[in-house]
Parts: C-alpha cells; structure tokens; sequence
C-alpha cells in the first residue's frame, strides 16, 4: 500500500475560530469539509508545502515560524495510507479567500463535529477543541 504524505493548516482567527474548506463538486470526497493543505511535492518539507498550498488555495502568505505542529492523522483507505501533520497558525498575511472553488467557514472548534469531514480529519480535532478550549 503506497504512503501519501499531505499536510494541512488550522487557520485560527482572532476570535479563536477554525477555518475550514468545503471540497468543491468534481473533486474527490466532494462536499465533505476540510483543513486547508494539499499533497507534499517531491524535495518539499512540509513547512514549504503548505505555505505554497495556502498562497495557491488561499491567496495568503504564511511564514515558517508561524506554523506549529500541533497534531498528525494516520488513516489507511481503501488504496492508500494517508499520514498528514496538522499545523495551527495564528497569522499570515492578506486576505482569506476561497481561490480553488471551494467554500470557506469560520467554524468554533466545539462545533467542528457538526460538518462531514474525511475519516483521516475527524482525530484533528480533539487537539484543537484542547488547544481552543
């Protein structure tokens, strides 16, 4: 079973809120909600992939030191595994907004259950409910 490596960000606002993006129709696990993120390129750390995911999906620039490990999912689907580390940043710059056809929501972290995520993003969670708390 082959090892997909992608990595993903929880956006937390001012207010201590949750960025999440609905997968928009076409794509695979269309409506489901997610964090922001995407597939890690050859020769990338994961640092610089989602910097680049977030610019590319987001239009914001996020700086290295402003991205702090704060959790990682390991599901096995059907045809692969997935490993995914989730960084919590607090700040970038510019203006979020939705760039790949997706749909954005600011969402509290005690109410994340309430939208259908991947089964890989649903252990995210606990970590963030603690760390918002």
């Amino acid at each position: 079973m082959r090892l997909l490596l992608v990595v993903a960000a929880a956006l937390i606002d001012t207010d201590g809120r949750v960025l999440i993006a609905r997968r928009p129709e076409g794509k695979e696990l269309e409506g489901l909600w997610e964090f922001p993120g995407g597939k890690i390129d050859a020769g990338e750390r994961p640092e610089e992939a989602l910097i680049r995911e977030l610019r590319e999906e987001l239009g914001v620039t996020v700086k290295a030191p402003c991205l702090a490990p704060l959790a990682f999912a390991s599901h096995a689907y059907d045809d692969f595994h997935l490993l995914m580390p989730l960084y919590a940043c607090r700040k970038w710059e510019g203006f979020v907004r939705p760039l790949d056809g997706q749909t954005l929501k600011w969402v509290w972290a005690k109410d994340l259950r309430h939208y259908p995520m991947p089964p890989a993003d649903a252990p995210l969670i606990p970590p963030l409910v603690d760390l918002l708390a």
